[in-house]
């Protein structure tokens, strides 16, 4: 008698299969995606002046929360672009107003990472100056 999958003994089998798939669209993401390799880049660049410059718990808290919601959202707009590409390959309004909600919600997160750098970097490189 074959066990199926949904069997609790397999539940560790699919769950390292989901972490699987979710770290194998990060990196396809991070690979093909313009716009990720710039968050990453400036997320990276924001890490190390972080760790150049004396920041209490909460601002860390806060950046990795500006770095997190920025690529998660960037995440989700790449899969809202592929999906309406999948859906139609013709122009549609919806699925420009689709795609152009998306990267917006992408824009207002990203422009609100930068406000958060720089309330709490300016400060610190204006000490220094």
């Amino acid at each position: 008698m074959l066990m199926d999958y949904k069997d609790k003994k397999y539940v560790p089998y699919r769950l390292s299969r989901s972490f699987g798939f979710a770290i194998y669209g990060i990196f396809h993401t991070v690979k093909n995606e313009r716009n990720m390799q710039i968050h990453v880049f400036v997320a990276a660049v924001t890490i190390i002046l972080g760790c150049m410059l004396p920041l209490s718990y909460i601002e860390w808290l806060f950046i990795f929360s500006a770095i997190g919601g920025t690529l998660s959202l960037e995440l989700v707009n790449t899969a809202i672009e592929n999906t309406v590409d999948l859906v139609t390959e013709e122009k549609h309004p919806l699925a420009k107003i689709a795609k152009d909600v998306a990267a917006g919600a992408v824009l207002i997160y990203a422009l609100y990472s930068v406000i958060v750098g720089c309330i709490i970097f300016l400060p610190k490189i204006y000490q220094y100056l």
